[in-house]
């Protein structure tokens, strides 16, 4: 099996609306060969709560507007730690970094294919590792002021 047509133009529009809302480390993997549920998941993350809850309504608003499709499960939303949309043909999961680095999903997957997004949401890999840096600099910094 593969991702169907209708899978892909959900993912690459979900990609697209977690991208324009600076989500990190945009993923996505084919599953349809070990899963019968779905045929892919999407990954995104986000440094903070607020983020991750305008990350999940920007990818509902979008495949709503553009696709017609809502999720037939929506789970998380009270803690926005871990944000689940299930619109049946892909699953979407969007999460706070902290959870990403500690459940570390693409573990699960990784030998799943990788399904190709658009420019905007590839060019979010990595942006959680260099937000955890600047955030460690700045912690640091503000801890060396403290001491002085």
């Amino acid at each position: 099996m593969t991702v169907t047509d209708r899978s892909h133009e959900l993912i690459n529009t979900a990609a697209q609306a977690a991208a324009d809302k600076l989500a990190h480390d945009i993923v996505a993997y084919d599953v349809s060969d070990v899963l019968s549920i779905t045929d892919a998941f999407l990954l995104a993350s986000a440094p903070n709560d607020r983020q991750v809850k305008a990350i999940v309504d920007a990818i509902e608003e979008r495949l709503s507007k553009e696709l017609g499709a809502k999720p037939v499960r929506r789970e998380g939303d009270r803690e926005a730690r871990w944000v689940l949309l299930d619109y049946v043909d892909i699953v979407v999961h969007v999460q706070h970094s902290e959870e990403r680095v500690f459940y570390a999903l693409e573990r699960l997957w990784k030998d799943c294919p990788e399904v190709e997004l658009p420019e905007e949401a590839k060019a979010t890999r990595g942006k959680a590792e260099e937000h955890a840096k600047l955030r460690a600099a700045e912690e640091a910094a503000e801890l060396d002021g403290d001491w002085r």
